[in-house]
């Protein structure tokens, strides 16, 4: 459990807290605009001021945290704040994996911790042929386990590959002369490949993540801000697909489009009962073929309606 001295640290420089939750959010980088435009669209109201990196929610006792992303994990570990959103690969890498229990995936900040190497070498084809050569990275811990894998060696500290720690720009590490091959984060690869490199090895795959710890301090605040995000990112996901089909046909229709639950479905007293109207949620990603297989099965008055916010 957190020592008290850790609340104490935090909140001198945050006074008027107590009686908050403390919710860490990176504070640029990468993940920074993502995390905002969430926060926004699960209602959270707030006014960061210029160079501070304390926010007060003013619908909600909540007080936004604004820290590196590489820290957060850390920092909800230890207690110091009770949620925070940072990525997979940062909870792997700062070895909290542990101290911290995971809400949410959040779908967005989604790339692959990989090897990469200079593509003109020939004598580097995998990651195997790294082994015992040098390595540049931001991701020791994690980069140090997978050579471990890739040596047999149980201890990552005991393995032959030299592994050095670069905090930014370690693309650059093989063109310079200083690394045989590097590990980082890779999303398009464009970055990679305009360096001359290209992947050999994916370490994990990441994505930014809800994290919480066993100690929050409010969990009932927590699960709502839980139950929120859950909401908008199935309205990211779904579709509100309205129609119309004689309830004779309603089996074979529900059979195409179930729905994340069940159709809702609501009789045509006019048509005598013999039509009914049929709500239900559809993915995006295959609502075009749903909408063909339903107006083949008879479906009339097929419309589609976005969703805002939902709940389960």
């Amino acid at each position: 459990m957190a020592s008290s001295s850790a609340y104490v640290n935090i909140n001198s420089a945050l006074p008027d807290t107590s009686d908050r939750m403390l919710f860490a959010v990176p504070k640029k980088g990468r993940l920074y605009d993502q995390c905002i435009g969430l926060l926004t669209s699960i209602g959270i109201e707030f006014n960061r001021k210029p160079r501070h990196d304390i926010a007060l929610v003013t619908n909600m006792p909540v007080a936004l945290v604004f820290l590196p992303a590489a820290d957060i994990a850390a920092y909800v570990a230890k207690g110091n704040v009770d949620l925070g959103i940072t990525g997979l690969d940062i909870i792997r890498e700062s070895q909290t994996e542990n101290d911290v229990a995971e809400l949410i995936r959040l779908g967005f900040g989604k790339c692959r911790l990989q090897i990469q190497a200079p593509a003109g070498n020939q004598s580097v084809r995998s990651a195997q042929d790294l082994v015992g050569k040098r390595i540049v990275t931001s991701f020791i811990n994690l980069t140090r386990q997978r050579f471990a894998e890739l040596e047999g060696v149980d201890d990552p500290s005991k393995i032959t590959t030299q592994v050095r720690f670069v905090s930014g720009s370690v693309e650059a590490a093989c063109g310079l002369g200083l690394a045989d091959g590097i590990v980082d984060l890779v999303e398009s690869g464009d970055t990679m490949r305009a360096a001359g490199l290209h992947a050999i090895d994916t370490v994990m795959e990441t994505e930014s993540v809800l994290i919480t710890n066993a100690h929050a301090r409010f969990p009932h605040l927590a699960e709502t801000i839980k139950q929120r995000v859950e909401g908008v990112l199935a309205a990211r996901k779904y579709v509100l697909c309205q129609y119309n089909i004689e309830r004779g046909m309603l089996e074979q229709a529900s059979a195409i489009a179930p729905g994340r639950q069940a159709p809702t479905v609501t009789s045509l007293e006019p048509m005598g009962g013999a039509w009914v109207a049929v709500s239900v949620m559809i993915e995006k990603r295959c609502l075009a073929e749903k909408m063909d297989a339903l107006k083949e099965l008879g479906a009339t008055d097929i419309i589609v309606l976005q969703i805002v916010n939902t709940r389960a």
